[in-house]
């Protein structure tokens, strides 16, 4: 707990905001646990409900959800919160000055074979004339952020949190049970050979998608000059750690699957709390909408459970799938090849 006060008092974050933020913390830490003893208690696979968004639900989602819910109810300080699992807004005290948002357990289809699953959180200031049980209070922008963070539940239990200054990173001690400070800053380079994207979509993708990704696939035998290595755990947050702590790019673009529904991530509970971290690490978060590309932290939101795309990462890198989704016939390729730096 005294890494993560020093951070705290280095950030000149408020007392309360610091007591939902433990709140949220202490209880991944009996996530961690659940997702540790998983077989061995019998909650594995899962339950014959379906969520908000259409998604069969783990036993280790429902746990998880319950779990956080219960913690945040007993903190006077958080006027509302809404889940990832659940359908509406949850009023709690109507005093609170913060709103939280989470998803109580991300890439939980990863469960039953061991891999990768983690927390993602974000607290936003509470609106004063909005009704605590109101999806606007939600409605606000990225930017509007107080905290972002994630814990992800792998070999060892990893907090990545901002505050709104740096973004670090915290391992879990297990004997102590608290989260201590192992890297004070994340840098994200500016250029990366390593991208994340989930190729079974591509038949689905815009074709200036499927000429950007073809061009990394190509290596130095093609416009790009140099060999790229695809990775995908099938996890956002497991996904986005490895783009923090050693580079890289992950996208989740648009596809023609559904129309009426052409992203698959969700703005508040995702794509929002990434996008502030990768940005407080140097990177760069965007989203394609109509025409046009968005910062996503920029994007005001229409409803409590939207989806957009994300593309996020090394700065110049994402800029350049920015030139290939709308001005890729405008750009020599000598120039992807040789200034890389200047997208």
């Amino acid at each position: 707990m005294r890494d993560l006060q020093n951070c705290f008092n280095q950030d000149a974050v408020a007392v309360e905001l610091q007591s939902v933020i433990t709140n949220l913390l202490d209880v991944t830490k009996e996530i961690a646990l659940a997702v540790r003893q998983a077989a061995l208690a019998g909650v594995l696979g899962a339950v014959q409900v379906q969520n908000v968004q259409g998604e069969t639900q783990k036993k280790l989602d429902v746990i998880a959800n319950d779990l956080l819910k219960a913690a945040l109810k007993k903190n006077i300080h958080v006027r509302a919160l809404a889940s990832e699992e659940d359908e509406h807004v949850i009023a709690l005290h109507n005093s609170g000055r913060y709103v939280v948002a989470f998803d109580p357990l991300d890439g939980s289809s990863n469960i039953d074979v061991n891999g990768q699953v983690g927390t993602i959180f974000t607290v936003y200031p509470a609106l004063d004339n909005v009704a605590a049980d109101s999806p606007s209070q939600f409605f606000q922008q990225g930017k509007n952020q107080l905290c972002a963070g994630y814990v992800l539940y792998g070999p060892s239990t990893a907090l990545v949190l901002t505050n709104g200054g740096p973004t670090r990173c915290f391992t879990l001690d297990s004997h102590h049970n608290e989260f201590v400070l192992t890297n004070a800053k994340l840098q994200v380079p500016q250029n990366t050979e390593e991208f994340s994207i989930n190729m079974a979509n591509q038949r689905f993708w815009s074709d200036n998608f499927k000429r950007y990704i073809a061009d990394l696939l190509a290596g130095e035998t093609g416009v790009r000059g140099k060999r790229f290595t695809m990775r995908w755990n099938a996890a956002m947050v497991g996904d986005v750690h490895r783009v923090l702590t050693r580079g890289g790019i992950f996208m989740y673009p648009n596809d023609s699957r559904h129309p009426r529904q052409p992203a698959k991530l969700r703005l508040l509970y995702e794509a929002n709390p990434m996008a502030m971290l990768v940005e407080n690490a140097g990177g760069k978060a965007c989203s394609e909408a109509t025409n046009k590309i968005q910062r996503i932290l920029d994007i005001v939101p229409d409803a409590l459970h939207q989806r957009v795309s994300v593309i996020l990462g090394a700065a110049n890198e994402v800029d350049i799938c920015i030139v290939y989704l709308f001005k890729r016939d405008q750009v020599d390729e000598s120039v992807l090849i040789e200034n890389e730096e200047a997208y």
